[in-house]
């Protein structure tokens, strides 16, 4: 009797235990959604705003031109607002729901491109803004 009472209750925790509606394990949902991913200015000094339905996630990597750029470890990342001012671009988290991003005139003849890399969790996002050349 005890063999088919954990037989049974074997069998409903195998069958209970396998999900097929979900996705892998380790992958997480978009819990940034970013209102924009890719953005391009022109040869002037530009801004936008980013909204997010998220509000948990902060910057986690900032990349001009192909070279990382350090973040300030004096900066709390999880805090509300902060900004991050680098030589030619600043980005500000406003408020839990908004990035601004602000790049200076492109004088260098050459298109720009900045990356930043926002986090939250195992969760990875960017932001990617390409300036024009003059």
């Amino acid at each position: 009797m005890k063999n088919i009472v954990l037989l049974f209750i074997f069998g409903i925790s195998f069958l209970t235990s396998c999900d097929k509606k979900g996705g892998q394990d380790g992958i997480w949902d978009d819990i940034i959604e970013l209102s924009i991913k890719d953005v391009e200015f022109g040869v002037k000094a530009d801004s936008v705003l980013i909204s997010t339905k998220g509000d948990w996630w902060w910057v986690c990597e900032i990349t001009f031109n192909d070279s990382i750029n350090a973040i300030d470890s004096t900066i709390n990342l999880e805090a509300n607002s902060y900004s991050i001012i680098g030589d030619n671009y600043v980005i500000e988290r406003r408020n839990k729901n908004s990035l601004f991003v602000k790049l200076d005139e492109n004088k260098t003849g050459k298109e720009r491109v900045l990356l930043i890399g926002l986090e939250a969790g195992d969760y990875f996002d960017h932001v990617k803004i390409t300036q024009l050349a003059n």
